[in-house]
């Protein structure tokens, strides 16, 4: 991800979250932050129609926002994002990868399930739109 990328991931963000990210808090991980890992995926004609944000942080890949445009949805771009993110984090020796999901959110529960992520907690009340829980979820890589 870079700089010029937020215009289509904004798009992305503002349409799939209710507290979405700004361009701020974007960039400053993209320019400021030491430890994250952004990542971009675009369709055949070079729109981006997904993105991921993580931490690479004490042997923890720390994912912390995975969307793909509703158009793109189903069509494994999600889970091209997550695998890259998983992969590079085993190759800086990383051990764990753990993120927050919500408990309706059976389709990002479904991808992680399926690519080894199991419940390991639950932090109650943790959305501030909705005060729904988040399941915590890890897989070690």
């Amino acid at each position: 991800m870079l700089p010029r990328d937020l215009p289509e991931v904004l798009a992305i963000e503002q349409a799939t979250f209710p507290i979405p990210w700004t361009h701020e808090g974007f960039l400053h991980e993209i320019e400021r932050n030491p430890f994250a890992c952004n990542r971009v995926v675009r369709s055949s004609r070079g729109a981006v129609v997904g993105y991921a944000s993580a931490w690479m942080v004490d042997a923890e890949v720390r994912i912390n926002n995975i969307a793909v445009g509703e158009e793109f949805r189903g069509l494994g771009y999600g889970e091209v994002l997550l695998r890259n993110l998983l992969d590079l984090g085993k190759t800086l020796g990383c051990v764990v990868a753990t993120l927050e999901v919500r408990p309706s959110n059976s389709t990002a529960i479904s991808l992680y399930s399926k690519l080894g992520f199991r419940e390991s907690g639950r932090r109650k009340g943790y959305y501030t739109d909705t005060r729904e829980d988040a399941l915590v979820m890890k897989v070690f890589l």
